[in-house]
C-alpha cells in the first residue's frame, strides 16, 4: 500500500457564500447573538490541514494505531502537541493532555479451546475456525461450561417495546443461542441498542445463563465475511481495569462465550423444531422463535493475557460564562485503528485514514475554530481524541465513567469518519437526535449549511452502537452522531451506494489510506457542521435534555 500523495490534487475551498448562508449569518449578527466570524466558521477550518493530519496518523510508520502499539502512542502524542499548539488546557490529568487507561488484552489459545457438541451420547467436535471462534474470556485464564442449549431468538427483552425472547423459557444452567440483530420494527437506535452483544450477554447472565453462542445469519455473513472478521478476532479483545483489576463489561455468570458462522450454526440447530432456513427467515421478519435444542453444548475457552496503558488525549477550552463554564460540551473521536492486517497487494497496515485519521483531523480542526473565537463559548469544550473504539468503545466507556475534569458533562457530539469526505453529500443522518432537544442545535445548523435531514437508512447496520456517542448515553448524557445521507450534491454518485461498497471492500483494510479519492473542501464543510452543532449547544442558555417519555432518556437519563 502506498502512503504517498492523495491520487487527486486538493481542491481549493471555495470562496463563495450562498445568499441563504449570508443572510442567515447577518441575521445572528445583527441580533447580537454572534460575530462575523462566528456566523463564518469556514475561515478557521481549512481542507489542506485535514488532509495533513490524516496523512501522518494513517502512515504506515504508525502501524495501524492498535491501542497496545508504538504506532498508538506516537499518535497521541502528537494529537497532543497540537492540543498544546492551540492553546488548551491539558485536561488528561495534572499537566497532561494524556488520561492513562489501564487495560488488558486476551488472545485465544486456539490449541486448548474447543466446542463439542454431545447428542444422544455422541460428541461430535466442531472445527476451529471454520465452524466457529470462541471469544477468549478478559478475566479468566480457563473457561470451561457444559450445559443443554436453548435457542431464544434474538435473545433480546424489551417489556417497553412490547418484546420479550425470554418469555416462558428457563435459561438457568444453560447455553443460550441467538441469532444477530433485533426486531426490525423497533426504531433504529432502540434496534441497535438491543441488538448490542453487550447487552444481549447482560440479558443472558440476568435470565441465569452460563454460556452464550452467537449464530450469524446468511445475511449477516454478507456484510460480514467469516474469512474478514477472523483476522479482528484473532487479533485479540480488549477492557479497561477498575481499581480492582475487574474488565469492564464482564459478566461472571456467563462463563464462556463463542460465534458461529453457517456451518457452525446448521450442525448446532441439527434435529431442531424449526430448520436454519426457518429460523433466519422468521429473524428477518424480526419473529425468530424460540425452543429448546435436543443438544448439550461444552465449550472449552483458554486465554493468553497482557497488561498495557493506553490513553485518551484530552484538551479543555474553559467556558467564557461564569455560571455555566462547570457544563461541558464533550466533542469526540477515536484515535485507534487495528494495526497490523492481511495484506492488501502486499501492504499489511490498516491505516484507518478515513476510520478515524478523517475523524482526528477534524476535530482537530473545529478544535483550532473555536479558539479563535472571543470570547469563548459559554459552556466548556472537552476536546476528546479516545483510544480502544475498536475493541468496543473503551477509552470512552472509560471517560464516560471517571469524567477528566470537574463539572457537568450535558451533550456530546460524536466524529467517526469525516461527515463529507467520501463524497458531497445534499443530506446528513443525524443519529441520536430524535431522543434529545439536540434536534434543533443539529437542524439549525444544518439548514444554515444547506444540508438535508434524513433518516438511517442502514438500520441493520447498528451505527448508532458502535461508536463512542454511545458510552456518554448510556451514562445519561444526550449525544449525537452525524454521518453522510444517502444523497449527493453530484448527481453522477450514488451516496448510499458508495458508502455500501466502502463498508464490504475497503473497512477494516489496509486500502482504507490516504490513495482513495478523499474530497477534502467537502470534508472542511462537514467540520463546520459539527462546529456549528457543538457552538449552539455550548451557547445555549438551557442544557440539552432528554424528551419526555424517552427511551433512552428513561433508561439512562439522570
Amino acid at each position: 500500500m502506498t502512503t504517498g500523495p492523495a491520487a487527486d490534487p486538493i481542491p481549493r475551498p471555495s470562496l463563495r457564500l450562498t445568499a441563504g448562508m449570508a443572510l442567515a449569518g447577518l441575521a445572528l449578527v445583527a441580533a447580537g447573538r454572534a460575530t462575523p466570524a462566528e456566523s463564518d466558521p469556514g475561515a478557521a477550518i481549512r481542507p489542506e490541514a485535514i488532509r495533513a493530519h490524516m496523512r501522518f496518523l494513517s502512515d504506515g510508520a504508525l502501524e495501524g494505531r492498535a491501542s497496545d502499539g508504538r504506532g498508538y502512542a506516537i499518535a497521541a502524542s502528537y494529537v497532543a502537541a497540537q492540543m498544546e499548539a492551540l492553546g488548551l488546557e491539558p485536561a488528561g490529568g495534572p499537566g497532561s493532555f494524556l488520561q492513562k487507561v489501564p487495560m488488558r488484552k486476551a488472545i485465544l489459545d486456539e490449541a486448548a479451546t474447543a466446542l463439542v457438541l454431545v447428542r444422544d451420547g455422541k460428541e461430535e467436535p466442531l472445527a476451529l475456525p471454520d465452524d466457529f471462534f470462541a471469544a477468549p474470556d478478559r478475566q479468566h485464564l480457563k473457561a470451561d461450561v457444559e450445559a443443554p442449549v436453548v435457542f431464544v431468538g434474538f435473545g433480546i427483552t424489551a417489556p417497553e417495546l412490547g418484546h420479550d425472547d425470554y418469555r416462558g423459557v428457563d435459561a438457568r444452567g444453560k447455553i443460550v443461542a441467538t441469532v444477530w440483530g433485533g426486531p426490525k420494527r423497533f426504531e433504529a437506535t432502540e434496534r441497535a441498542h438491543f441488538s448490542n452483544n453487550t447487552v444481549k450477554q447482560e440479558n443472558a447472565a440476568a435470565h441465569g445463563a452460563v454460556g452464550y453462542l452467537a449464530i450469524m445469519t446468511p445475511d449477516d455473513l454478507e456484510r460480514y465475511r467469516w474469512e474478514w472478521l477472523l483476522p479482528q478476532s484473532r487479533a485479540g479483545s480488549m477492557a479497561w481495569l477498575d481499581e480492582r483489576g475487574i474488565p469492564n463489561d464482564t459478566f461472571p455468570g456467563i462463563r464462556a462465550v463463542a460465534r458461529l458462522n453457517g456451518k457452525g450454526a446448521a450442525r448446532l440447530l441439527r434435529g431442531a423444531p424449526k430448520s436454519p432456513e426457518e429460523i433466519y427467515a422468521a429473524a428477518r421478519d424480526g419473529v425468530p422463535p424460540v425452543f429448546d435444542l435436543p443438544v448439550k453444548a461444552r465449550l472449552r475457552v483458554a486465554a493468553r493475557h497482557t497488561g498495557f496503558e493506553s490513553s485518551n488525549v484530552l484538551g479543555l477550552l474553559r467556558g467564557s460564562d461564569p455560571r455555566l463554564k462547570d457544563e461541558q460540551v464533550v466533542l469526540s473521536a477515536h484515535l485507534d485503528h487495528l494495526g497490523l492486517c492481511p495484506p492488501v497487494e502486499g501492504d499489511e497496515v490498516c491505516h484507518g485514514a478515513y476510520d478515524n485519521a478523517s475523524g482526528v483531523a477534524t476535530l482537530l480542526e473545529i478544535a483550532r475554530a473555536f479558539t479563535a473565537m472571543r470570547p469563548a463559548p459559554r459552556r466548556s469544550i472537552l476536546f476528546a481524541i479516545v483510544t480502544g473504539e475498536e475493541k468496543g468503545l473503551l477509552g470512552s466507556d472509560y471517560l464516560a465513567r471517571h469524567p477528566a475534569v470537574p463539572g457537568t458533562v450535558v451533550a456530546n457530539v460524536n466524529m467517526d469518519g469525516a461527515v463529507g469526505i467520501l463524497y458531497p453529500p445534499a443530506d446528513i443522518v443525524a443519529l441520536g437526535i430524535e431522543h434529545s432537544t439536540l434536534k434543533r442545535p443539529v437542524q439549525d445548523a444544518a439548514r444554515l449549511l444547506g444540508y438535508t435531514l434524513s433518516p438511517d437508512p442502514m438500520p441493520e447496520e447498528s451505527i448508532f452502537v458502535r461508536s463512542d456517542q454511545y458510552s456518554f448515553v448510556r451514562q445519561g448524557v444526550p449525544s449525537v452522531f452525524i454521518v453522510d445521507g444517502g444523497k449527493s450534491t453530484n448527481p453522477g454518485v450514488d451516496g448510499l451506494k458508495l458508502i455500501r461498497t466502502w463498508l464490504t471492500t475497503l473497512y477494516h483494510t489496509p486500502a482504507d489510506n490516504m490513495s482513495q479519492p478523499f474530497d477534502f473542501t467537502s470534508a472542511a464543510k462537514g467540520a463546520r457542521l459539527n462546529f456549528l452543532v457543538t457552538r449552539n449547544v455550548a451557547q445555549a442558555e438551557a442544557r440539552p435534555a432528554w424528551n419526555e417519555g424517552d427511551f433512552f432518556g428513561g433508561k439512562f437519563g439522570r
